[in-house]
């Protein structure tokens, strides 16, 4: 049988949700405000399909660049090299500050 190449190839385990978090996310996270230059983790949630950010960026921690629409321009390094990922708001989660 022939592989498959799309988009979310190779994301059956890393794009999972626990039992207790399956179905529609809240919609608190889709309301989320960021400021520029705030830390937020890449975290994806599969059950929003647009404004999904490539499989290879999550788990990461970026900086808010900007803000296009309901997207967000977030900043990372990947491999010593600076990428701009673009993301909605429901795959972003904000850094804890431990002050």
């Amino acid at each position: 049988m022939a592989r498959s190449h799309g988009e979310r190839l190779k994301t059956r385990h890393k794009f999972n949700k626990d039992l207790r978090a399956r179905g529609l996310s809240p919609v608190s996270k889709a309301v989320q405000d960021f400021e520029v230059g705030q830390k937020v983790h890449i975290d994806i949630d599969s059950s929003v399909h647009k404004g999904m950010p490539y499989r290879r960026f999550q788990g990461l921690t970026g900086e808010i660049l900007g803000q296009a629409g309901r997207a967000w321009f977030v900043g990372i390094s990947d491999g010593g090299k600076k990428k701009t990922v673009i993301a909605r708001s429901q795959h972003l989660k904000p850094q804890k500050n431990n002050a």
